[in-house]
């Protein structure tokens, strides 16, 4: 009896240590867990370097994680390069400025529902004195002078929605391409702030969107000389990338975010960010025909 009392104590001892081991075990599992599912509560937002360079995101995703607990990491890239960025399912929202393209991306089955979501406008820069004449509100006419005068013009040559517009007004003017047709022209293949930096380095033209020159600190010679076109509207868009198409697309978090920056508190912080008392950008989500 004595034997089989020693036997069942070890028996219990190693139940027990297993039991520990066990619950170690799990309880360090849970700790993996934790640190994960807080990860989780995060999604990846492509969007343009204007939108990130004017210090926009710098505003308003701290608002939005303070409503929600959901974090929003930025890609700051071109905007043809945010919707390739969709189309191959490496963001869960898109962010960006050419409207055109991001109808093409849902109409292709890679986004849903575009909405708008807030407005400023372009402008074309250059050095104060104006040696090509330009000034004026007409971009078109503007850009027909520059071409004439073979002064240089810096292009951010990067697909951005800057860069489609800067094209289309181009094209307007009656130059196609302009790459390789005009002497002065130089394609940097850049965001906005290095484009802007470029221009003011070399006293050459820029066209920029007005959120990023308003938070632009080096000026040197540059001046506002073309603005108050109406084709120099500038309107931006945000929209999910197709989780039909990409199943690890975030849809709850990313409609989320789409949600608050279309409601009324997203669109009051989207006014409320100013720079010098100048508002950069003007939310327009909830106007009818936006």
């Amino acid at each position: 009896m004595k034997g089989t009392h020693v036997s069942l104590s070890l028996y219990r001892c190693r139940i027990t240590g297993l039991l520990v081991v066990a619950g170690a075990l799990l309880g360090g599992a849970a700790l993996i867990a934790a640190p994960a599912a807080a990860q989780e509560r995060s999604i990846v937002m492509a969007s343009t370097t204007s939108t990130e360079q004017s210090g926009l995101f710098g505003h308003l995703l701290p608002a939005f994680r303070k409503a929600t607990g959901i974090d929003v990491k930025v890609v700051a890239v071109g905007t043809g390069q945010a919707l390739d960025m969709g189309r191959r399912g490496d963001a869960d929202v898109l962010f960006v400025h050419d409207k055109p393209a991001e109808e093409k991306l849902v109409a292709d089955g890679f986004g849903i529902k575009r909405s708008d979501v807030m407005y400023n406008d372009f402008v074309l820069l250059g050095p104060k004195a104006d040696p090509a004449g330009v000034k004026g509100s007409d971009i078109v006419a503007a850009l027909r002078k520059l071409s004439e005068s073979g002064s240089s013009f810096v292009s951010r040559g990067d697909k951005s929605g800057t860069h489609a517009a800067e094209l289309r007004y181009w094209k307007e003017a009656g130059i196609d391409a302009p790459a390789g047709k005009m002497s002065g022209y130089k394609e940097c293949g850049c965001g906005m702030g290095p484009a802007l930096n470029i221009a003011s380095s070399t006293n050459a033209y820029v066209l920029a969107d007005r959120g990023t020159w308003l938070s632009f600190r080096n000026r040197g010679d540059l001046d506002i000389l073309v603005q108050g076109d109406k084709r120099l509207f500038n309107q931006y868009g945000v929209m999910l990338v197709n989780p039909q198409k990409h199943p690890s697309v975030k849809k709850e978090l990313g409609q989320q975010f789409i949600n608050w920056l279309v409601s009324s508190e997203g669109q009051k912080a989207i006014a409320d960010y100013k720079i010098n008392g100048q508002q950069l950008f003007y939310p327009n989500a909830n106007e009818p025909g936006a």
